[in-house]
């Protein structure tokens, strides 16, 4: 069995290597964006990237035509994944930088193998669709594709270089009220207007917003409001969007919203209606010991990463789907400043510049060590998931 630190001197010298064409392929996936469940050209490229790596690969995994997996090893020890996101922001390309995330974990892959062909154990690559609405992650959950992982490794690029990412978990849900047509002038009392309810919805969720806790809200809109103003809508409806620091607290918020819908409902002679309208998301549970080693890598690559300024959230991603099963990392790099933002055109330029590439790299790099040290030291891979299971314990 080889020494940890002579893995990790070739897992460097082979990601120099591989360089070039890591940063060709994270532009050709930055030329041609693909939005979310569409990603079959950056699913195909980098699968056969990792077939021709010596990587088995399979495709159409959990149900979804732009999801796979490769993996190599004997499976005779720990499982360790590496996460590949690849899909793109409407309009805004690759805003959210998925083409460095993609590189980075292609990167990974094959330096680890490089310097590690005989993997006692797993390496296993997971093409992960539709983050930016969707949820591959969370469908490749329930459909399996993480059980028996003992790590479950990715990088982001940021605004904010952190060690661990402060996302929240997150649902929409569609509300639709249920009225009765009539004439405003003709018959008025014979109406019940439907959307007269969801602008009083709209009103009480405001009133609940002002007392939520730091990290959740409600966000809404209308989206059926009816269709001429002679005519008093029998039917409204509204999108809303709800985030909660903690799964628990996104329960509460999903109560709530359904005891106003039906408030209102009451109020106004309506029916309301409460459906979930996309996949949820939970929040993310940074695995704080698998977090210290990629770290360490990262500084040893040349950038370094701190703690999350407290009070500040991220948004949501299915990346916390993942974090309840297994234990999983999720760093924010940056490759812009702090008083920038990410779904802009301003980092979709950056995540194909200079700064971009060197976040990927050194993401490579210290995403490969940290795959290395829990396949290498099975106690790391013990104590992560005690770590997973402690927070577990705590409600969090």
């Amino acid at each position: 069995m080889p020494s940890t630190e002579s893995v990790h001197d070739r897992i460097g010298r082979a990601t120099a290597e591989l360089a070039p064409r890591l940063w060709d392929i994270a532009l050709e996936l930055h030329r041609h964006p693909e939005t979310a469940f569409e990603e079959h050209r950056s699913a195909a490229l980098l699968g056969k990237e990792l077939e021709s790596a010596g990587f088995t690969v399979e495709r159409n995994v959990a149900g979804l035509e732009t999801a796979f997996t490769a993996r190599t090893g004997n499976g005779d020890g720990p499982c360790v994944a590496l996460l590949l996101e690849y899909d793109a922001l409407p309009d805004l390309g690759h805003a959210c930088g998925h083409n460095l995330i993609a590189g980075a974990g292609l990167g990974a892959a094959l330096a680890l193998r490089n310097a590690l062909p005989d993997i006692d154990g797993t390496l296993l690559v997971v093409g992960t669709p539709a983050e930016e609405g969707g949820g591959g992650k969370a469908i490749e959950v329930e459909a399996g594709v993480f059980d028996g992982v003992d790590a479950a490794l990715m990088f982001h690029p940021g605004v904010h270089s952190w060690s661990s990412a402060p996302l929240t978990a997150q649902v929409q849900y569609r509300v639709g009220f249920h009225g009765r047509a009539a004439h405003p002038t003709g018959n008025p009392t014979e109406g019940r207007d439907a959307l007269a309810a969801l602008v009083q919805l709209f009103t009480a969720l405001a009133t609940v917003q002002r007392r939520l806790p730091e990290g959740s809200h409600i966000q809404g809109i209308v989206t059926e409001g009816g269709r001429a103003t002679n005519i008093v809508p029998e039917y409204a409806e509204g999108r809303f969007g709800l985030r909660g620091v903690t799964g628990r607290l996104l329960d509460e918020l999903t109560a709530e919203l359904t005891r106003c819908a039906e408030g209102v409902a009451l109020a106004t002679g309506t029916r309301a209606e409460v459906a979930q309208a996309s996949v949820r998301y939970e929040h993310f549970r940074n695995n704080d010991v698998l977090s210290e080693s990629f770290a360490g890598h990262l500084a040893r690559a040349g950038m370094t990463v701190g703690e999350p300024t407290p009070g500040v959230y991220l948004g949501s991603s299915d990346i916390g789907n993942v974090s309840a099963r297994v234990p999983a990392i999720h760093p924010f790099v940056a490759i812009l400043g702090p008083d920038e933002s990410d779904h802009t055109p301003r980092f979709a330029e950056a995540a194909g510049r200079p700064e971009g590439r060197k976040a990927m790299l050194a993401s490579a790099e210290a995403l490969a060590c940290t795959a290395a040290d829990v396949l290498l030291r099975p106690e790391l891979g013990a104590r992560a998931w005690s770590e997973l299971r402690r927070k577990e314990a705590a409600g969090f």
